[in-house]
């Protein structure tokens, strides 16, 4: 059975560098990134962050391998509220932002015009430039 992937929407994601790094822990390294601004644009889903700042857990393997943990709150641009957390895999042996970035996204929202999102299972594909995160978002049928 072949996927068939739709777009969903591109998203810029501004960053507050340099991360705050937890270096040593059981896990290795935790880079906290503050997320200053998202915003979302696409035909089917248009937003921008709701709350001041939101957070990227990434976790770095001492080969360079990072695995992505973020969460925050999407405020559409006709007032609905979504919750959007992914997880995501990023190669970081080249050095920050080198290589392309790989999320999972999942929604979640009471809203009724957007409750079709909760059903969603999405993919992105990212790229690092500067302090900003560029992706394009595709749900997966």
């Amino acid at each position: 059975m072949a996927l068939t992937l739709v777009p969903l929407c591109e998203a810029e994601i501004t960053l507050k560098l340099p991360p705050i790094e937890l270096e040593g822990t059981p896990l290795g390294t935790r880079a906290v990134i503050e997320m200053t601004d998202v915003v979302y644009r696409g035909e089917r889903l248009s937003g921008r962050l709701a709350v001041s700042t939101s957070f990227d857990w990434l976790l770095l393997s001492d080969d360079g391998v990072g695995a992505i943990d973020v969460r925050f709150l999407l405020k559409t641009d006709d007032g609905a509220l979504i919750h959007v957390s992914y997880r995501g895999r990023s190669d970081h042996s080249q050095g920050h932002g080198v290589l392309p970035l790989y999320s999972a996204p999942l929604f979640e929202t009471g809203d009724p015009r957007y409750a079709w999102l909760n059903t969603v299972q999405a993919v992105g594909k990212g790229v690092v430039r500067d302090d900003v995160i560029y992706y394009e978002i595709y749900e997966v049928r």
